[in-house]
């Protein structure tokens, strides 16, 4: 993705390389009939019109956000909408990012916050990326709205 490239370019080399690995996994990870694209000035992965034709609530013109890249100023983040919106998720990934990384979990609502690329659990993305359809994201997403 010629924009993807574009956002990269400019990072230090760790950070690039990191964000290369974490743009990599999400692909290899994320269920099929999420639409790579670049949103909100970052790297996403959205539901397409073609799946959910509503769009997003706010804007009904651009697609259902999912997941987002980002390189911060301190950071590297990864905004997950099913972590803001699912608590078994949520609980889920902050269990499993205990067990198996040694760094502490520096999270917000939706956006986990790396701010050494040496210790991105990539694999540990790779699962969190699969464990939400576009479909299941949807029902979620419209049961939140009512």
């Amino acid at each position: 993705m010629r924009e993807f490239s574009h956002y990269v370019n400019d990072l230090e080399t760790n950070r690039r390389e990191a964000m290369v690995r974490l743009r990599e996994v999400i692909i290899a990870h994320l269920p099929e009939g999420f639409e790579e694209t670049f949103g909100y000035n970052m790297p996403a992965w959205v539901v397409p019109h073609s799946l959910y034709p509503d769009g997003y609530h706010v804007d009904p013109t651009t697609p259902l956000p999912f997941l987002n890249l980002a390189a911060q100023k301190r950071h590297l983040a990864l905004y997950h909408m099913g972590l803001y919106a699912d608590p078994k998720l949520l609980a889920w990934f902050q269990e499993a990012y205990a067990e198996r990384v040694p760094t502490k979990l520096d999270m917000g609502k939706s956006c986990i916050r790396f701010r050494n690329p040496a210790t991105i659990p990539y694999a540990l993305i790779g699962e969190l990326c699969e464990k939400m359809t576009p479909q299941d994201w949807i029902r979620l997403y419209e049961a939140q709205r009512t």
